[in-house]
Formats: structure tokens, sequence, C-alpha cells
């Protein structure tokens, strides 16, 4: 099986430290990933995109992902370019703190207002981790054990200071119920019954 997951948002949203958690997250369960970055000249408020893709056998696929199976959108500014490389039948993580108009029919469409939800954390700056946390949870592609190691991993010495902000984020994403027709892959249960 090979799952395609497109971020999109503008720089400074943290597209690119969430999609790397996710990849860093499936390579700790054993899958095979490819992960891609992309993004404009200017680094805040710019366009800034990702792409991962997943498997379970090693992947063949161009660098470029030309249709995904998933978006994770945290801003709409540039929706309209990942919005047609979405696959019908596909899954769309919405940040409905700051979009309102995700129209994909052909789609299911989870809406999460992350960005209020880390404010409430007291952490605003992770609301990417609230979102791909609720996308991890609502698919089960990643455990939530693999999502904190993962953000651990990646967490630069000199940053040590958002760690436990980080992980509140992480935790309140995964607050979202699993939707069992998304499921991308089987998680296999924790101590305590928590993917």
């Amino acid at each position: 099986m090979q799952r395609e997951v497109m971020f999109t948002g503008v720089g400074g949203q943290g597209i690119q430290l969430t999609a790397k958690t996710l990849a860093t997250a499936a390579v700790e369960e054993g899958r095979h990933v490819m992960l891609l970055g992309h993004y404009a000249g200017a680094m805040r408020g710019g366009q800034t995109d990702a792409s991962v893709v997943l498997g379970d056998q090693p992947l063949r696929t161009l660098p470029i992902v030309q249709a995904a199976w998933a978006a994770i959108v945290m801003h709409d500014d540039h929706w309209p370019s990942t919005n047609e490389r979405i696959r019908p039948g596909g899954v769309v993580m919405v940040n409905s703190s700051l979009i309102d108009d995700v129209d994909r029919p052909d789609c299911t469409i989870v809406r999460v207002p992350a960005t209020a939800r880390a404010t409430e954390l007291g952490a605003p700056m992770s609301a990417g981790y609230v979102l791909v946390s609720a996308f991890a949870a609502a698919t089960g592609i990643v455990s939530i054990d693999a999502m904190l190691a993962a953000m651990r991993q990646l967490v630069p010495p000199y940053r040590q200071q958002h760690v436990e902000s980080n992980e509140r984020a992480i935790r309140a994403g995964f607050e979202q119920e699993p939707i069992p027709e998304l499921a991308a892959w089987e998680q296999p249960a924790t101590a305590g019954g928590v993917r």
C-alpha cells in the first residue's frame, strides 16, 4: 500500500517541520518514506508545501507528487494548487480556525480548529502539530508514540524549551476520533490501548 500526503500553508506555520515529523514517525514504524519540501523565496508568509509518500513496500514515485490521497491544509492561500491534485475519495484535513471554504464533495473533509486549540494550550506556534496529529489519529497512518518520538528527535538542542508544548499539541491532535473508512494502516495496540 502507498499513501501520499500533501501539506500546504504559509511560511512560519511549521509545514516543513510537521511534514518531516510525520515522515520520521512513519520510518519509526518501519515504513518506507519519501519527503519533499517546496517553498517560495519568502520564509515567513510565503508559499510553503511539502509532500510525504509512505509505503509498506519500497517506493517508486516521482519526486513531485502529481496526485495525492490526502491534504493537510493549514492556510487557504495556496489551497487551489493542492486541491487540484487530491484524488477523488481522498482526505482533506483543514485548519478550520483560518479556513472556511474548502469545497470537495468527492473527498472526506475533516475540520479541526488547530490554531484555536494551540492557542488554548498556550502554544500558538504548535498549530501544525495539532493538525498533523489529528490527521494521524483520524487515519491511523502513524501512532501517537511514533509522533512524539519523531518530534523529540527533530527538535534541535537550542529549541528544547518547546518540547513540552509540542507534546501537548500532539496529544491534543490525537483527541480526534479515528474515522474507520479513512484507515491508512492497521496500528498495533500499545500500552493502555492508545494508538
